[in-house]
């Protein structure tokens, strides 16, 4: 193969590879990203192993849509208002880099307080229903014996709520929520760091919201084994969790 072949060669894969690279991008940063659940704050509705679909076009771009978050501008373009209720992934206040996923649950202007274990909304208490089994979910390394409630907000959407049936969180300041932000809650109400955690999570900007979960395609329970230890996936792989919608 003389010279002029190699250098036409490594010019047309660099360009293929290059063009796959972008292709790559733009759909990452503008229509579905995939995520994966690392922690249990959002059981039982998100599972540790769950890798999912995130739509980034729904509420619009921001710097955070794109890998890295260029700090090019402090705007958010095509902007739409996310709903009470859904599953959002954002950056998190305090480093603006690690993306964090809970439930919108206060819209700005909103107040927010738990009272005697209850959530009240603008001072109404959010309706819930328990459910009928009492239920062992992950807190990290540990399991809690909670109960399970059909939470139900005042916009109709019904979700899972897990409470620790003892010692669960009883009563917090009232929050409330600034202009142009969020407050988020994990569904694993005594096992999340959220925006009941000023120092850590606190209220969210419009401008940190990445996108809203869609759709969980793959899941393995990375206690039994994980994705190298391929001779256990027949175990640890949940079947029905493939292709959930959320």
């Amino acid at each position: 193969m003389n010279k002029k072949k190699i250098i036409y060669l490594i010019y047309d894969n660099t360009k293929t590879l290059i063009g796959a690279l972008i292709i790559a991008i733009l759909i990452r940063s503008l229509l579905f990203q995939p995520f994966y659940i690392p922690s249990s704050s959002m059981e039982p509705t998100l599972l540790v192993g769950d890798r999912i679909f995130v739509s980034k076009y729904i509420y619009g771009y921001s710097k955070h849509s794109f890998p890295f978050s260029p700090d090019v501008t402090n705007k958010r373009f095509f902007s739409k208002l996310p709903k009470r209720g859904d599953l959002v992934v954002f950056k998190t206040p305090a480093d603006n880099r690690t993306d964090y996923i809970k439930r919108l649950i206060g819209l700005p202007g909103d107040t927010l307080q738990f009272i005697n274990g209850e959530l009240f909304l603008n001072d109404k208490k959010i309706s819930r229903k328990k459910t009928l089994n009492k239920e062992i979910i992950r807190c990290g390394n540990f399991l809690l014996e909670t109960d399970f409630f059909i939470e139900t907000l005042p916009n109709g959407v019904q979700h899972l709520v897990a409470y620790k049936k003892k010692g669960s969180l009883q009563n917090t300041k009232k929050f409330k929520v600034p202009l142009e932000h969020y407050f988020l809650l994990g569904d694993n109400r005594d096992c999340s760091k959220d925006s009941r955690y000023l120092d850590s999570v606190g209220y969210v900007n419009n401008l940190n919201l990445v996108g809203e979960a869609k759709l969980i395609f793959f899941s393995n329970d990375t206690n039994i084994s994980s994705l190298l230890k391929f001779w256990n996936f027949n175990k640890s792989f949940r079947f029905e969790r493939l292709f959930k919608g959320l």
